[in-house]
């Protein structure tokens, strides 16, 4: 039990204390042959984040997450909350330039990280003079002084103003870290203690809502008279080192749910599905077309092989379901009874939602409709909001539980959280347009991101990377339409004269060298030289126009 005189707080690690001293045998995660119950991770967690007070981590200090999914990471994870610490999460699939840049813009005095990145780890860290510690969660000797580490609540009491940020590339450039409130973090993201249903009103209130409301994110879609499953079982597609991954986690195990993590660097659904049979999964959060289509092609070139009848919810972010990728979803998956999406970014909450259940299917279009917030709005460009039904394209805005700012970045903050009639709103950049009766037809995640499976690829920094090469003289870099993936990144380049252009292998080796695999363009197209504007901007349409054609 929690030792502490202080009141339980809105606090990320106040709250997963009091879960896990209310249902502390019930299993809380897995992730390939490793398991642990709620009292397992709790002191775990503990233990490792008494490990990180004797590296130098405290209140306030950013620890970077540089791991693929695992147990461990969730532990390393709510060790830095329990300390006030925040974690940074890191991609997985970063070079040593991508890493560097992070570490040192998240002010980053630690690294933790697991044994497929060590080389890299600990080469980065070493040239980062801010970072005091880089620990290895698959290191023996880790194992080892976590064994003799306290599992003693001792570390001082905690507060719904504690950090929790999220790196993004998103629309910004280059990452940048979305500073949110626990509090607000909790309420706005994951699921307020009582997924599907009225959040929490007190933080004591959480331990009743664990145990006597198990599948509550069920409950809305359950047929009458369905009591559902005894534990919420969900798996997430999406990493931890993402916002989906991390929200569903975090937001499950608050609501005293099952967390299985996917436990392969790559998508196998084949896999996919063992997990869904073996675990007895109840929700599966895909990424778009990206998920869905190779599983539909799964489950249709082994048909029968799969018990998949405890999945009964889907979710969906970060990338487009196209319509006839629902209907088929729904009629491959019988026990499914409902496939929620959500408009939203790292900076907002859920700005508008669309449920398609077995009584009202998605005709087969890619058009992006969903229902607005109540706290949703469109804007035109100075501020002011749009009238329902006027068709005028502005940007999304959302008030209420949204983010502080940017880390160390006060301009992105003004033109991104900003003040519209006394109150805060965040515009994290998605144009849309809303009609009379709250629908939200969602029109483009800003100008020039391009979104290849849920990952987000800002075209200049791929650019910057393709003008390093010494055969090309300028280069421009759009997005064209996948089905699978949404969009694929293509590069439009002209060569040095004098020079042979390189053909798309060249290109795409030396792109590796400095970039993640999903930011290398998939496709390439010569010109003689590219478009751009008096003011020398590159001329994204006429790109888009060559890549497209």
């Amino acid at each position: 039990m929690a030792s502490r005189g202080a009141a339980l707080q809105f606090n990320l690690a106040d709250l997963f204390e009091r879960v896990a001293d209310a249902v502390p045998e019930r299993e809380a995660a897995v992730c390939g042959t490793e398991r642990r119950t709620y009292a397992e991770l709790d002191e775990r967690s503990t233990r490792l984040a008494h490990v990180l007070a004797s590296r130098g981590a405290g209140p306030g200090a950013h620890v970077a997450m540089y791991m693929r999914n695992s147990i461990e990471h969730l532990e390393a994870m709510f060790s830095c909350y329990k300390l006030r610490a925040v974690p940074v999460n890191v991609n997985y699939r970063y070079v040593d330039d991508e890493l560097e840049y992070v570490l040192a813009d998240a002010d980053a005095v630690g690294v933790v990280h697991d044994a497929g990145v060590r080389d890299r780890a600990l080469r980065v860290g070493a040239r980062c003079p801010e970072v005091r510690f880089v620990l290895d969660v698959d290191d023996a000797s880790l194992a080892a002084e976590l064994r003799s580490s306290s599992a003693a609540r001792d570390l001082g009491p905690r507060s719904p103003d504690d950090h929790y940020v999220l790196y993004t590339g998103g629309t910004t450039g280059m990452p940048k870290g979305v500073l949110w409130r626990h509090e607000d973090i909790f309420f706005g993201a994951m699921g307020g203690g009582n997924p599907g249903g009225a959040p929490i009103k007190r933080p004591d209130d959480i331990a009743a809502s664990v145990i006597g409301n198990p599948a509550q994110r069920l409950r809305p879609f359950l047929p009458r008279g369905d009591p559902g499953p005894a534990q919420f079982v969900s798996l997430a597609l999406g990493p931890l080192m993402h916002a989906s991954g991390q929200w569903s986690a975090i937001g499950t195990l608050l609501g005293g749910g099952k967390v299985v993590l996917y436990d392969r660097l790559h998508v196998d659904m084949e896999h996919v599905l063992d997990l869904v049979e073996r675990e007895r999964v109840n929700a599966m959060n895909l990424v778009g077309d990206a998920s869905a289509r190779p599983l539909l092609a799964t489950l249709a070139e082994h048909r029968e092989r799969w018990d998949t009848s405890s999945l009964r919810l889907l979710g969906s972010g970060g990338s487009i379901l196209s319509g006839d990728a629902k209907e088929a979803l729904m009629a491959g998956i019988p026990s499914v009874l409902a496939i929620v999406e959500g408009v939203g970014s790292s900076e907002s909450p859920a700005q508008a939602v669309a449920v398609t259940t077995r009584t009202g299917v998605a005709a087969p279009s890619r058009s992006l409709t969903f229902t607005a917030k109540a706290d949703t709005i469109v804007v035109d460009d100075d501020l002011r909001p749009l009238p329902r039904g006027s068709g005028a394209v502005g940007r999304l805005a959302t008030r209420g539980r949204v983010p502080l700012g940017y880390y160390k970045d006060p301009d992105r903050s003004a033109r991104t959280f900003v003040e519209i009639e006394g109150e805060r709103w965040a515009l994290p950049g998605d144009m849309a347009t809303i009609d009379a009766d709250g629908t939200v037809h969602l029109l483009g995640r800003g100008s020039l991101c391009i979104n290849t499976g849920g990952e987000k690829v800002y075209p200049e920094e791929v650019e910057a990377v393709l003008k390093g090469h010494p055969a090309i003289a300028d280069a421009v870099v759009v997005g064209a339409p996948d089905e699978q993936f949404g969009q694929r990144v293509v590069a439009i380049v002209a060569a040095v004269s004098g020079m042979p252009a390189p053909d798309l292998a060249e290109l795409q080796q030396h792109c590796r060298a400095h970039l993640a695999g999903y930011k290398v363009p998939r496709a390439a197209h010569v010109v003689d030289a590219v478009m751009r504007t008096a003011a020398g901007k590159a001329d994204y349409a006429w790109a888009r126009a060559i890549a497209t054609a």
